[in-house]
């Protein structure tokens, strides 16, 4: 008997390991489904991510099978050349004017188109449509029309003015380009706040009416402080979309003139393929990669904070 009780606490254990068996079997489903989304997340991101790192180490020109590693070399390069530092200027720059730029307008766009009826209806879709256009035949539509022998500078020409070099000069170049973006771009940005206002309970703007509100004072109490998640969606997307602009500034001036309009995404590549130097494209790469991760999240922290001090 009494080996028997001195036994008996040694089969109790037992019991914690068949609840975990029995939690993963409940789990087992769940990873299994999200297995292929796991694998091809790694195999689309963190995979070629982590290859364009070692490639950024090497002098690699894209043919060679030899890679031969030359350390932080190409990012010492990437931060000492001239048109590298240039090109992230103005991508800086492109980034911050075409975000502030199209959130602005979109928001304004969709507070005036909110209402029902086809006439809203029908702008809601004229001023969609660009963003649903390739870039690359924005670019080539804008270039012919903005050309120095272009319809806008024949149409200058018939009203007397002198043509403008839209797309010759410096700073005209670089203005088309922000706002060619920023055209095909706030559309975008509409449609989600459209989607924002839509879900604010009518009932708010009733009160807000019998409160004696004007239509300014109801979009500044009671539209903006709801639909301020939507804008920090739109302005984290719109800022890291704009980061990697390339193809608008292919076909519209294919980064010049001189060199003026290059972003670091078209540097990336014409440095990988046209030059011939991958690693030093990979490390330009990967140097984008973390200032657009830095500052997408930064703009959400900062936006998150804010919500938080309308919501208290």
């Amino acid at each position: 008997m009494a080996d028997t009780a001195l036994r008996a606490p040694r089969i109790r254990p037992a019991a914690p390991r068949s609840r975990t068996l029995a939690t993963w079997r409940r789990r087992f489903p769940g990873f299994l489904m999200a297995a292929p989304a796991v694998v091809v997340f790694l195999a689309m991101f963190i995979v070629p991510m982590i290859l364009a790192f070692v490639l950024s180490l090497t002098d690699w020109n894209g043919y060679s099978v030899n890679l031969n590693f030359i350390g932080f070399e190409n990012y010492l390069h990437a931060f000492q050349n001239p048109r590298t530092v240039n090109a992230a200027i103005f991508t800086f720059v492109v980034a911050l004017i075409g975000t502030v730029l199209c959130n602005v307008i979109g928001l304004a766009t969709a507070v005036l188109i909110a209402g029902p009826g086809r006439p809203n209806t029908l702008m809601r879709t004229v001023f969609f449509y660009p963003y649903i256009i390739s870039a690359l035949i924005i670019g080539f539509l804008w270039s012919a029309m903005l050309a120095p022998q272009g319809v806008v500078n024949s149409l200058l020409a018939q009203a007397g003015i002198p043509a403008l070099p839209f797309l010759t000069d410096v700073t005209f170049a670089k203005a088309s380009v922000i706002l060619t973006i920023v055209w095909s771009h706030f559309g975008f940005n509409m449609i989600l706040f459209l989607a924002g206002i839509k879900s604010v309970p009518a009932e708010y703007y009733e009160a807000a009416t019998v409160d004696g509100a004007t239509r300014w004072q109801q979009f500044r109490s009671v539209t903006l402080p709801l639909i301020a998640p939507v804008l920090t969606v739109n302005l984290v997307l719109t800022l890291v979309g704009l980061l990697k602009t390339y193809d608008i500034v292919l076909a519209l001036t294919d980064g010049g003139p001189a060199g003026s309009t290059q972003t670091i995404v078209y540097q990336v590549l014409k440095d990988s393929f046209a030059q011939a130097n991958l690693g030093f494209g990979a490390a330009q790469s990967v140097i984008l990669l973390i200032v657009t991760a830095v500052l997408g999240l930064s703009v959400t922290l900062a936006r998150r904070g804010a919500e938080k001090k309308v919501t208290d």
